[in-house]
């Protein structure tokens, strides 16, 4: 299990899915100067999503048999546990403990990075065996 994190594959899954990181946490900041925190974040996680598939289309899983509906379909689920996850990790932090810690300065954007990293490994895993297979 441990051997999969090792690999090749995992690494270029990080690169794109960095990228794709970068383009989610910069677009909530752009949405958020129209929309509230929640819903900017629902927002930047599908464009960050859209990047992602793509970017793994392309440059990780290129060996995949699976047809591109199947893969949208696949990747969309995933997501959307990685999504809730993500959703859920921020606005914890962001409403709960990072003021309890005494945080004060750039709640929002720790506790939105924060969520962002959680789901990497579930999300590898889950596109490696369902999405790309």
């Amino acid at each position: 299990m441990i051997r999969q994190f090792l690999s090749r594959q995992f690494l270029l899954f990080l690169l794109t899915g960095g990228v794709a990181a970068l383009v989610n946490f910069g677009s909530r900041i752009l949405y958020s100067r129209w929309l509230d925190f929640s819903p900017a974040i629902v927002l930047a996680y599908l464009t960050g999503m859209a990047t992602a598939f793509l970017l793994a289309r392309i440059f990780v899983f290129r060996q995949s048999n699976s047809s591109v509906h199947r893969s949208v379909f696949f990747f969309c689920l995933v997501n959307l546990v990685a999504g809730l996850q993500t959703w859920a990790i921020s606005i914890a932090l962001a409403g709960y403990l990072l003021p309890a810690l005494g945080v004060r300065a750039h709640i929002l954007e720790i506790a939105h990075a924060a969520g962002i990293v959680f789901p990497v490994f579930t999300s590898y895993l889950g596109h490696k065996y369902w999405s790309f297979r």
